[in-house]
């Protein structure tokens, strides 16, 4: 296939991947590195860290504002209010990996994820997309995993050679993808349709929810159609990375690719 571009322990989080310390945080943005996510002392009005603020905006960085308990519990060194995740991929526009699939004559092929948060369900997704030829992985700005060395280690990879797309508000990504002559099919199994009666062999978006509560209800509403993989046994679901695998590859095997 033609590509586009080519538990419950939580390990303590890596020095290489965190950038603390005000003007720290706001050189590493000036020098482009992808920030994965920005952590702000709520109550600070100092000019340093107002300028951190306004960099961020000009940057389109997500903020989040939290307690000084949190930061300390980060690291006990003198963050000033301020700490920052480097991410381990180059995030990269949907609009042109869109584009592109067009010019190419290529249906495109979109996974999107609400909520993911757990880092190896997020790496396995990942490996299993990338191995299935998907074009992009959409993830939203706030609420999603760490894309860390972890999270690479378990794609096997993979992230090193998928593009990731983050979104600030899916709900308006799940228009524009429809807009763009994309069908999005959210994956629940708030539905009666079955996933293998769907018909995939077009452009499509594949949406896989959360571990906890799987895909938004808002993000339900906006679906063009919901898919459900049966569940015979007792437990009521499965892992999200397993079920993101039963449907991205039976849209393989509709597209026909070999």
């Amino acid at each position: 296939m033609e590509r586009t571009f080519r538990g419950n322990f939580r390990k303590k989080p890596q020095t290489a991947d965190m950038i603390f310390g005000t003007r720290a945080v706001i050189e590493a943005i000036r020098a482009g590195k992808e920030i994965d996510r920005l952590y702000i002392q709520k109550g600070l009005n100092n000019e340093l860290t107002k300028e951190l603020v306004d960099t961020a905006i000009e940057f389109r960085l997500p903020i989040s504002k939290v307690p000084v308990e949190k930061l300390n519990r980060i690291t006990r060194k003198n963050h000033q209010g301020a700490i920052a995740y480097l991410s381990a991929v180059t995030y990269q526009s949907l609009d042109n990996i869109i584009s592109e699939c067009y010019a190419k004559g290529k249906d495109p092929f979109i996974l999107m994820l609400d909520r993911v948060t757990d880092v190896r369900n997020f790496g396995a997704i990942c490996r299993t997309a990338e191995c299935a030829g998907i074009d992009a992985i959409v993830i939203p700005s706030k609420g999603a995993a760490q894309i860390n060395a972890d999270a690479v280690k378990t794609s096997a990879g993979a992230l090193n050679i998928i593009p990731v797309t983050r979104q600030d508000y899916l709900k308006d990504t799940i228009t524009y993808l429809q807009e763009s002559g994309i069908k999005v099919v959210a994956a629940t199994e708030k539905t009666d349709q079955i996933y293998t009666e769907l018909d995939y062999n077009q452009p499509i978006a594949i949406l896989m929810g959360s571990e906890e509560d799987g895909v938004s209800p808002e993000y339900l509403k906006r679906s063009d159609e919901k898919a459900k993989i049966p569940i015979l046994g007792k437990i009521e679901s499965l892992n999200v990375s397993v079920a993101a695998g039963v449907i991205i590859y039976e849209a393989v095997r509709q597209k026909g690719i070999k």
